[in-house]
């Protein structure tokens, strides 16, 4: 990151995310956000793919086209495409027209079931790495095209696996101060809630469901100043604790 760039509407995001609102809104809702759903998985690194000598704005304005043409890129679906589809995909002025991304994308479909097959998830693949470089050297051998160390590591960016908000950008001081807040209703939250309100695992809402004070978790895009007295605007959860904890009268002193 380079800095930051005050938006109209008074946040201070990451400067890439300049002024566009479709760009502003990637941003803030979705980049550096952990993503569960497989297909979003391939989705995303399909389209980092052919993102490689072009802008991810030019990708992200054409996004609802390739999930149209790639049949919302459902991998069972795509590792079913041949020449026929091909030539109809480079037919399609929606679409970035590029043959050998094309059919990289209809080969990892392919490869992607198999990642499914032997992990399980395409998740439980990617959750183990932390290194791009090692990533794209693995996904190199079992066959992955157009997944060069630089994709791979825009791709980590996307779905959280590395976080990289500028510290200056709002959604990054608004995960520190959410961290901290929780952290000062109970220690045993401070780790806990956070991690699941990043949404890096589905099985985190059933273990701090049981974590004492804590009667639920709700993930939530904005503050729900109704049930809480909270005014962090970015904040993601909204918890519903056991009285003993007062948390409704910490939280209107903070």
């Amino acid at each position: 990151m380079t800095g930051v760039l005050v938006g109209a509407d008074g946040n201070a995001r990451c400067d890439w995310a300049g002024h566009d609102p479709l760009y502003q809104a990637y941003h803030d809702q979705e980049w550096g956000t952990p993503v569960a759903d497989e297909n979003r998985l391939y989705e995303k690194i399909c389209l980092e793919g052919f993102q490689s000598g072009l802008s991810w704005l030019t990708i992200l304005r054409k996004r609802e086209n390739f999930r149209r043409a790639f049949q919302q890129f459902d991998f069972h679906e795509v590792a079913r495409f041949g020449s026929r589809e091909v030539k109809r995909l480079m037919n399609d002025a929606s679409i970035v027209r590029h043959q050998g991304k094309i059919e990289s994308t209809i080969n990892n479909a392919r490869r992607a079931v198999d990642l499914q097959k032997e992990f399980g998830s395409l998740g439980t693949y990617f959750n183990g790495w932390s290194s791009a470089r090692e990533l794209a050297a693995d996904l190199k051998r079992r066959g992955w095209t157009f997944v060069g160390e630089t994709t791979v590591y825009s791709f980590m960016q996307a779905n959280g696996m590395v976080n990289d908000h500028d510290p200056g950008c709002f959604v990054r001081s608004s995960e520190r101060s959410l961290q901290k807040l929780l952290s000062a209703i109970h220690p045993k939250l401070n780790r806990g809630i956070y991690v699941f309100a990043r949404g890096e695992s589905k099985q985190a809402l059933a273990t701090f469901r049981e974590t004492e004070g804590v009667t639920s978790i709700l993930t939530k895009r904005q503050a729900v100043r109704e049930e809480l007295p909270w005014t962090c605007e970015s904040a993601w959860i909204t918890l519903t604790v056991n009285s003993d904890l007062d948390a409704a009268g910490f939280l209107s002193k903070t």
